[in-house]
């Protein structure tokens, strides 16, 4: 039993440890200079090292241009690119083909109307990723700490595995899980004793609350 778990916007050697000990599926690094989390493309490539052929490297980008794109995949390597932006499935295509990574395009939702979206990413994307929608004037996509109604993603059937994503955390995963049955879950404020500061000890929590849901 159990699920998946990816631990998001990784910056310490302390939290790859973390999510490699407590058998994380997936490692994040951010590249958004608004986001706290924000970190140099060769200091990620750095903490990924002890992680390769354990876990997949996720890069993580939003609306990103060739360059930047061109750049996370030559430094970091990753194994996926995730999309957090208002990319189309034109441009998820585009930057699956310059980069050779899987695309996880994540996808904002508040009501059931949001979940039609992830048809028109199927066939271009390995992962989808469902998120709370941020307010209007926020000022970045995610990592918010919000969660939206879990109940809206049960019994749905995707064609790729799909993430939940938006305000988890150790003490309400499992009942995130129970609602949406989820298969892959993805945290990062969630195992956060500050804006962008990683505990591992949270971190840990939640690892072993995903193998339990």
């Amino acid at each position: 039993m159990g699920v998946q778990a990816k631990i998001c916007g990784i910056r310490t050697p302390e939290a790859v440890t973390a999510a490699l000990d407590g058998g994380a599926s997936f490692l994040g690094f951010m590249f958004f200079e608004k986001s706290p989390r924000n970190i140099a493309p060769d200091a990620a490539w750095r903490l990924a090292q002890p992680a390769r052929g354990k876990a997949r490297i996720v890069g993580v980008l939003v609306d990103p241009d060739d360059a930047q794109a061109d750049r996370i995949a030559q430094v970091l390597q990753p194994d996926l690119i995730q999309l957090h932006g208002r990319e189309t499935p034109a441009r998820a295509r585009a930057i699956a083909q310059r980069t050779g990574a899987g695309i996880v395009k994540v996808l904002p939702v508040s009501q059931a109307a949001d979940l039609a979206a992830a048809a028109d990413y199927e066939t271009v994307t390995e992962h989808l990723m469902f998120e709370t929608k941020p307010a209007k004037d926020a000022e970045r996509p995610g990592g918010l700490g919000v969660p939206f109604d879990w109940t809206l993603m049960a019994g749905r059937r995707f064609q790729r595995p799909w993430f939940l994503a938006g305000g988890l955390d150790p003490w309400n995963l499992t009942q995130a899980v129970q609602q949406s049955g989820a298969p892959i879950l993805d945290v990062s404020s969630g195992v956060e004793r500050g804006p962008g500061l990683k505990d591992p000890a949270l971190i840990a929590a939640f690892l072993d609350a995903a193998k339990r849901a």
